[in-house]
């Protein structure tokens, strides 16, 4: 693959992953109660609610400009990883409450390991972008 192609390819997947960012972050102000359940019982619910939203809009913004992709990559990397931890409160949370569809429940349980890949994408595209 040529120098112009991988270049394009880490652009198109920078630009993909702020989109996906960028939407999830204004889900956090939009309904923030689905968000505020899911906060570890250490935490209080709306502040990180509304402070997660902050840092995937700005992390989203970072993606979209190539001077600032590399630091928001591993940002996006190091999000991805700290929101676990609130997965696996609302997989605990389904599984335990007896009127959570059968549906919620699995979906809840097959999303805990998609969060790796999503952790390896932001360190692809942190080790990608171009130096400032």
């Amino acid at each position: 693959m040529r120098r112009r192609d991988r270049v394009r390819r880490a652009d198109r997947t920078a630009t993909l992953l702020a989109v996906i960012l960028g939407a999830a972050g204004v889900t956090h102000f939009l309904r923030p109660r689905g968000y505020d359940r899911i906060v570890p019982d250490a935490l209080p619910p709306r502040l990180t609610t509304l402070a997660s939203g902050v840092a995937e809009l700005g992390i989203a913004a970072g993606l979209a400009f190539p001077a600032t992709r590399r630091a928001s990559g591993w940002a996006a990397a190091a999000l991805f990883a700290a929101v676990f931890p609130a997965n696996v409160k609302m997989a605990n949370d389904l599984l335990d409450h007896p009127r959570s569809s059968r549906a919620s429940r699995l979906v809840s349980v097959l999303r805990l390991p998609l969060q790796a890949p999503l952790v390896l994408w932001g360190v692809r595209v942190g080790r990608h972008a171009p130096k400032p």
